[in-house]
């Protein structure tokens, strides 16, 4: 998708937005999958509706990409042009107990940020890649630690009603992996309120916590962390692993042979592929075990 007409186009400096012409997805997804189209960043929040405005009143459909660690995108030109937000500086501003952080920020920097402040609590956090909005809009979490058991305020742009809002923390409804924002609903900064702990105890809990990852996880290849959500009473890496599915294949679309719920681009996998697994993995759950596995991952149905 082409931003065509040259009103939206040389109105986006004016907006605080960057225009960049015919971006592989697949450069900026974990998976390393996903097609071209145009993306604008923004890096001014206050001009946001006028720009969704614009776009709409102009016939050209868009999404939002966060940090792209949990999301399977299409392949070949895209139908919707891309919003990513520009991360600004600081990312992180503490404030007591309290860190106003950025939505665009990295999450596992916010953790060690807030750590050296003696915040702690997020340790658990600390590996889960992507940038606090998409932690937020999924309720992301990780060894017993959510990130919507902090949030105090989320300041975001909402869909219905087309303005910028604050939400209290009580507002919002954070589930597991579930969260009551609105498909276009946008986050753009959070407060978030920590514990005071020692930074060496806090240290000692990320240390903890990326050595699980290190001796479980496929960290260094490209996948989009858990691809299913874990049914309750179960768990959907476990079934996978019983039904013998590690390392089970299409092309290059394969279930990880270190964890049976993380599914890996061993080269050029397509979303076609990928598509392929997530759905062969998901009927051979149903059939043997009566589950139907929900997708924790993020698939952009062109």
């Amino acid at each position: 998708m082409r931003i065509e007409d040259p009103q939206v186009v040389s109105a986006l400096p004016d907006l605080g937005a960057e225009l960049r012409r015919g971006v592989a997805l697949s450069e900026l997804t974990s998976l390393a999958i996903g097609g071209t189209t145009d993306l604008v960043r923004i890096r001014e929040r206050k001009f946001l509706p006028v720009l969704v405005d614009m776009l709409d009143a102009t016939g050209v459909p868009h999404r939002l990409l966060g940090g792209g660690s949990n999301l399977l995108v299409p392949d070949g030109e895209l139908p919707w042009v891309v919003l990513q937000l520009a991360e600004l500086e600081p990312g992180v501003r503490i404030e007591g107990n309290s860190a106003i952080v950025d939505a665009a920020a990295d999450l596992g920097r916010t953790v060690t940020t807030c750590a050296r402040e003696n915040l702690g609590g997020m340790e658990g956090l600390i590996g889960v890649p992507g940038s606090v909005g998409g932690a937020l809009r999924m309720n992301a979490g990780a060894y017993g630690t959510q990130i919507g058991s902090f949030v105090r305020e989320v300041e975001v742009y909402r869909a219905e009603s087309r303005h910028i809002e604050t939400l209290r923390g009580e507002e919002v409804r954070f589930d597991y992996r579930h969260t009551s924002f609105a498909p276009g609903d946008i986050m753009l900064s959070v407060r978030i309120e920590l514990p005071s702990k020692p930074y060496e105890e806090i240290r000692q809990g990320i240390r903890i916590s990326n050595e699980k990852r290190r001796a479980s996880q496929p960290l260094n290849q490209k996948s989009a962390g858990c691809i299913f959500k874990n049914p309750p009473g179960a768990s959907a890496g476990r079934m996978i692993d019983e039904l013998g599915l590690k390392g089970h294949r299409i092309e290059d679309a394969m279930v990880s042979d270190r964890h049976a719920n993380f599914f890996i681009n061993t080269g050029r996998a397509t979303c076609a592929q990928m598509r392929q697994l997530i759905e062969y993995v998901r009927e051979r759950v149903r059939n043997s075990y009566g589950f139907e596995l929900e997708e924790e991952v993020i698939y952009w149905k062109a």
